[in-house]
C-alpha cells in the first residue's frame, strides 16, 4: 500500500474495526458484528464465517448473511472442498472474480458471481473463513483481499479468546452443575433410584445415544449391568469378565478407555448394533473399582478428552453415592432381621415368664407387671408352687441391657427354677440362703465377670403362716402389716460376682392383709416430666396407701 490519505484513513479505520472485534468475548454476538464491520470496508451482497469443527475438521456455517436459511444449517464443507474449502486447505485466500469460470466453485446462494475468500489462521493452524459473494464479475480487488486479509488476523484472534472465554464459563459451569449433581447423588440412598438418576442427571453433561452403569461383583469377577439406557429406554446387557473388552479392560486397569472407532480397537466386543464409538469410565473408591460407566454413540469419535475429564469427576461422585447406598441396603437389612429377631427374642423372653398365678393357690392375691426399658432387658421375676401350701416368688435384674442381659437373665431364671423343684429331694438345702448360694456359684463358674445379677428369693410357708426371705444386692422388699411399712434390710453380694459367697436369710409371720412388695431398682430411678426420681420413700408411701385403701373396700 502507498501511504496517501485514503490508506491512513483505511489503517486507521482497520485499527478502529481491530479494537471492536477484540472487545468482544461472546462468540455468537462476535460473529453477528463481523459483516456489520466488514461492510465499512468492502461491498458484498452475501457474506459468511466459516468454522472449522475441532473434531472432524470439517466447514460449518457459524454466521451467514444473505444465505438461504437451509444452506447456513445444513451446509457442511471438508477442507479442499468448494473454494472455501480449497482456502483452507492452501492456508491462502482466493478471490474469483468469476465464479462460472472456475471448477471449484460450490453454488451457495443463487446468482452469485464473484467470491473472496480469506482463511483465518492463528498460531500456524487455520480455524475458520470469511466468505464474500457478490452478483456482479469482477466485484473484488486485491486491494480487498489484502484488507480483509489484515482485518481477518484481528478477527482470529478474537475468535480464539471467545472460544477461551466460552470455554471458561462452560467449565465453571460444569463445575456447579457437577456440585449439583453430587448433592443430589447424596441425598438418595435406594441403588436403584440413585442408578436411574445417575444416567438422567449424566445426560446433562455429556450426550450419549446409549449409557450402561456396570457394578463389579468380587466374588464373579465380572461386570454386571445395573442400569442400561437406549434413546431413554431400558436395556440388559449380559456380565462381562473382568478384563475383557472395553469395559472389562477399564475395571481391571482402573482407567479411562476413549475408542474413537470401536472397530479400529481389539479390545472392543459388540454388544449393541450400529456402535461406532465409545467410553469407559471406572467407579474407584479409594483406589478399588467398584463398576464402569459406558457410553456409546452411532458416531465416529463422538466422545473427546474433555468428556474424559467431566466424566471421570462424576464418576467419583457417583462412585461414593453408590457405595453409600449399599451400605444403606447391608445396615436396612440386617436392621430389618435383628427388629425380626428382636421381636421373636421378646415371645421367647415372656414364655420364660409366668402367664399367671399357681393354679389352686388359694388365700393370695399375685400381681405383676414387666416393663423392660429396651426391646429386651435383664429383670426376672416368677412364683412357683414346689408343694401344696408353698409359695416361692423371686425377684432378680441382670446388670446391663438389651440382649446379653435378657440372656444372662434367662439362664438365672432357669436356674430359680430347677433349684427350687429339686427341694423336695434336698430338703436341707432348700432355704433362699442355700438357693441363692448354689445359683452364685454356677454363675461363677460360667466366668461372665462383665455381668452379675442381684435376687430376691421369698419362700412363702401358707400353711404355717411363715416366710423366709434371702437377698443379693436387689432393693429392699417392702413389708406392709397392720403395724406400719417398712422395708425388709436383707442384703447380700450380687450373684456370679464371688465364688463362696453365703447370704443372709430373714424370717417373718404372716397375718391376714400382709403385704409383700418386690422390685428392681428400675422403679425407685423412674423420672416424671421434670426430672425427678420416684424413689424408695415415695414408693413406700404409695404401698402402704394402698393396703390402707383396700383393706377399706374389703370391709
Amino acid at each position: 500500500m502507498t501511504n496517501h490519505p485514503s490508506d491512513q484513513e483505511l489503517l486507521t479505520t482497520l485499527s478502529d474495526l481491530g479494537r471492536q472485534v477484540m472487545s468482544v468475548l461472546d462468540l455468537d454476538e462476535l460473529l453477528r458484528k463481523i459483516p456489520q464491520l466488514i461492510a465499512r470496508l468492502i461491498d458484498f451482497r452475501a457474506f459468511a464465517v466459516y468454522l472449522v469443527a475441532e473434531r472432524s475438521g470439517e466447514l460449518r456455517i457459524g454466521y451467514s448473511v444473505g444465505y438461504p436459511d437451509e444452506v447456513a444449517r445444513s451446509l457442511r464443507l471438508a477442507p479442499g472442498q468448494a473454494l472455501v474449502g480449497a482456502a483452507v486447505r492452501e492456508a491462502q485466500p482466493i478471490l474469483v472474480n468469476d465464479v462460472l469460470q472456475d471448477p471449484r466453485y460450490v453454488e451457495a446462494v443463487p446468482g452469485t458471481r464473484a467470491e473472496l475468500v480469506v482463511p483465518l489462521r492463528r498460531k500456524g493452524r487455520v480455524i475458520g473463513a470469511l466468505n464474500l459473494l457478490s452478483d456482479a464479475p469482477g466485484r473484488f480487488t486485491e486491494r480487498d483481499v489484502a484488507v480483509l486479509r489484515q482485518f481477518g488476523a484481528h478477527i482470529s484472534v478474537a475468535i480464539e479468546n471467545a472460544r477461551l472465554f466460552e470455554r471458561q464459563r462452560e467449565h465453571a459451569a460444569m463445575l456447579e452443575t457437577l456440585a449439583e449433581i453430587g448433592h443430589e447423588f447424596s441425598s438418595i440412598l435406594e441403588l436403584h433410584e440413585l442408578l436411574r438418576r445417575i444416567a438422567q442427571l449424566t445426560k446433562r453433561i455429556v450426550d450419549y445415544r446409549t449409557f450402561g452403569i456396570f457394578l463389579l461383583d468380587p466374588q464373579a469377577q465380572a461386570l454386571e449391568m445395573k442400569l442400561a439406557v437406549k434413546f431413554g429406554e431400558a436395556e440388559s446387557l449380559p456380565p462381562v469378565k473382568l478384563g475383557e473388552g472395553i469395559v472389562g479392560y477399564a475395571a481391571l486397569h482402573k482407567e479411562a478407555v476413549l475408542a474413537p472407532d470401536v472397530r479400529k480397537d481389539p479390545r472392543y466386543i459388540e454388544a449393541v448394533a450400529d456402535v461406532r464409538s465409545e467410553l469407559a469410565i471406572p467407579l474407584l473408591v479409594k483406589d478399588r473399582c467398584i463398576g464402569v460407566f459406558d457410553l456409546e454413540s452411532p458416531e465416529l469419535d463422538a466422545f473427546d478428552n474433555d468428556d474424559v475429564e467431566v466424566l471421570t469427576l462424576l464418576a467419583s461422585q457417583a462412585a461414593v453415592a453408590i457405595e453409600n447406598a449399599r451400605l444403606y441396603e447391608t445396615i436396612r437389612a440386617n436392621e430389618e432381621r435383628l427388629e425380626k429377631e428382636l421381636r421373636f427374642a421378646q415371645r421367647v423372653q415372656r414364655a420364660f415368664l409366668p402367664t399367671g398365678p399357681p393354679r389352686r393357690l388359694k388365700g393370695v392375691d399375685l400381681a405383676v407387671r414387666f416393663a423392660p426399658a429396651y426391646e429386651l432387658g435383664g429383670d426376672l421375676y416368677d412364683f412357683l408352687c414346689p408343694e401344696p401350701s408353698s409359695l416361692v416368688v423371686a425377684v432378680g435384674d441382670v446388670s446391663g441391657k438389651g440382649v446379653p442381659a435378657a440372656l444372662y437373665g434367662a439362664f438365672a431364671g432357669e436356674l430359680v427354677r430347677s433349684r427350687t423343684f429339686r427341694r423336695r429331694y434336698t430338703p436341707e438345702l432348700s432355704g433362699p440362703a442355700s438357693v441363692l448360694s448354689w445359683i452364685n456359684g454356677v454363675l461363677h463358674e460360667r466366668q461372665l465377670a462383665e455381668y452379675y445379677c442381684t435376687l430376691c428369693y421369698a419362700s412363702f410357708d401358707l400353711k404355717r403362716r411363715a416366710v423366709v426371705l434371702s437377698n443379693s444386692g436387689l432393693p429392699y422388699p417392702i413389708r406392709v402389716t397392720a403395724a406400719g411399712c417398712a422395708p425388709i434390710e436383707v442384703s447380700g453380694i450380687p450373684l456370679g460376682a464371688f465364688a463362696g459367697s453365703s447370704y443372709d436369710e430373714a424370717r417373718y409371720e404372716m397375718r391376714p392383709g400382709d403385704t409383700f412388695v418386690f422390685c428392681t431398682d428400675g422403679v425407685f430411678e423412674a423420672m416424671d416430666v421434670e426430672g425427678n426420681e420416684f424413689g424408695s420413700e415415695r414408693l413406700m408411701r404409695t404401698v402402704g396407701s394402698a393396703r390402707r385403701v383396700a383393706i377399706k373396700i374389703t370391709a
